[in-house]
């Protein structure tokens, strides 16, 4: 073993030595780093804050996208354009204002999606999987949650005259958009058909029925059809298949129940790509759109003529809502970058993260940053590193040229825990064959799960527009809401509307913020 240690730490001084064929000539200029670097100084010291009113409020979540991920993105964006990567600046990178976001709940050191979405939508701390409740609720316990609901900005906005919407990757029953309209002691009552009977007895309500019944949401984009319809009611995509029929057992059907209620407005309902390409933004007050029974498709994996890709859903939501002349809050989530990384599938997962950074880059587009707060951040973790001497450029779903103690190769990206734990004839498998750059290939882990954890690290906050600069620093998640809506003028806190009432004033008669 001595003698391997040896020729492990021989090969690391072989592999500094031989360096990156991806490094170009300027940049083994101390010159070119100088100037990049005085060019930077620059932007910082001409950078004012924008002290408007935030007439509109964007809010991008990657659900599950910690730090490694957003480097890990980063360097997958600029590789699948033909870049070494690490260099590449994602949309997301030029936002001025930069914190962190402590993710802990009231009961867990690691949080779920649940406590989390509670946190930066609602501006409280709560418990593991509570929805909408404060910590005064416990997990799965109906009686808990009467008196201990706690509203959303998204209210707060649409109380405020705002049009609101919500867009994700996931079901729109699923954590992070229920947080925005419902109240329940288990995330996962999505339908009366998951209430226990406990809950029914305490006349609890399931969260898709909450969806109509606790706030007027304008637009709603994603999945969760199942939970809309009758118990057995056949999918309109997948009318064979059992498991995406229809789960209520009240004979309710939502979707009906929710064009009945905008009978005199200009609503659409649509569950395919067509029908949602048709709906035109300038004429239409509501639109609920969803894609899948469930969760929507990876976006590597969707088909392109009966899905709409995040970009798509994020334009047609900001051109709908941006005709309100008081303007919109709007919660975009790429929800699947959680899932990817339960799944221990690391390619997934980043490119999920891509292809939020590219609804970022058309919200920013169809918006004006003088009037429009936009947010990024993250609800939690996973427990992904970067790690390895890889050389600059190396493919980061690839393997580290630097192999380990058991003569074994390993991937640059690897899990603390998950699925990717595999042993064969008591070592870890040999990849020097296999390719690891596939969409589908899992990642390798330390310790065996089924599914990954959550990790308990900080989370990134990324802000630009109206106010931004005051997300910079460290704060618990929960502090998220109360900026966002300080901004806006909107909830509890409205000192920065009295402060500027000419603005405010004003903001009801601007045009249209489309740009685009």
């Amino acid at each position: 073993m001595e003698s391997y240690r040896s020729l492990t730490a021989f090969s690391l001084v072989l592999l500094l030595a031989r360096g990156s064929t991806a490094t170009t000539v300027e940049e083994r200029s101390p010159e070119f780093w100088r100037s990049q670097a005085q060019q930077t100084l620059q932007a910082a010291l001409d950078l004012t804050p924008n002290t408007n009113v935030a007439k509109n409020t964007v809010l991008f979540l990657g659900d599950g996208m910690g730090i490694t991920t957003y480097t890990a993105a980063r360097i997958l964006k600029g590789q699948l354009q033909n870049q070494s990567g690490e260099e590449t600046v994602m949309t997301m990178d030029t936002f001025p204002y930069v914190g962190l976001a402590k993710t802990y709940s009231v009961d867990f050191q690691i949080p779920d999606s649940a406590a989390t979405a509670t946190a930066y939508l609602c501006g409280v701390k709560s418990n593991l999987n509570t929805i909408g409740v404060s910590a005064a609720a416990r997990n799965g316990v109906c009686r808990s949650q009467k008196g201990n609901e706690v509203t959303s900005i998204l209210k707060w906005a649409k109380d405020a005259g705002k049009a609101v919407g919500i867009v994700t990757t996931t079901r729109v029953q699923h954590a992070t958009p229920a947080a925005t309209y419902a109240h329940s002691a288990s995330r996962k009552w999505y339908s009366d058909a998951d209430l226990p009977a406990s809950a029914r007895s305490a006349n609890c309500t399931d969260i898709a029925s909450q969806l109509l019944s606790n706030t007027d949401i304008d637009v709603i984009i994603g999945g969760g059809r199942k939970y809309m319809t009758p118990r057995g009611t056949r999918d309109p995509e997948y009318p064979r298949d059992y498991s995406s029929r229809g789960r209520r057992k009240d004979g309710r059907h939502l979707i009906q129940e929710w064009q009945s209620m905008k009978a005199d407005k200009v609503a659409h309902y649509v569950w395919n790509k067509t029908d949602f390409d048709a709906v035109d933004p300038e004429t239409t007050d509501y639109l609920m759109a969803l894609f899948e029974p469930g969760d929507m498709h990876f976006d590597v994996e969707r088909d392109p003529r009966m899905d709409p890709s995040i970009v798509e859903t994020t334009e047609k939501a900001i051109r709908i809502l941006s005709k309100n002349p008081k303007g919109f809050f709007l919660l975009v989530e790429g929800g699947r970058i959680d899932q990817a990384h339960h799944a221990g599938r690391g390619s997934m997962a980043l490119h999920e993260a891509v292809a939020l950074d590219r609804a970022v880059a058309k919200a920013l587009e169809l918006t004006n940053e003088e009037e429009t707060l936009t947010v990024v951040t993250a609800d939690h973790s996973h427990p992904l590193v970067i790690n390895g001497y890889p050389f600059r450029g190396n493919s980061i779903l690839g393997k580290s040229p630097l192999w380990a103690e058991d003569i074994l190769p390993f991937t640059t990206l690897m899990y603390g825990n998950g699925p990717g734990h595999k042993m064969v004839g008591g070592k870890r498998p040999d990849i020097r064959k296999v390719d690891t750059k596939t969409r589908g290939y899992v990642q390798l882990a330390a310790v065996p799960l089924k599914s990954a954890t959550h990790g308990g690290e900080d989370v990134v906050i990324l802000a630009r527009g109206p106010m931004a600069h005051l997300l910079q620093g460290v704060h618990e998640q929960s502090y998220i809401p109360h900026a966002m809506a300080y901004a806006a003028c909107v909830g509890a806190d409205r000192r920065h509307c009295a402060a500027r009432p000419a603005v405010a004033a004003a903001q009801s008669y601007e045009h249209t913020n489309i740009h685009g």
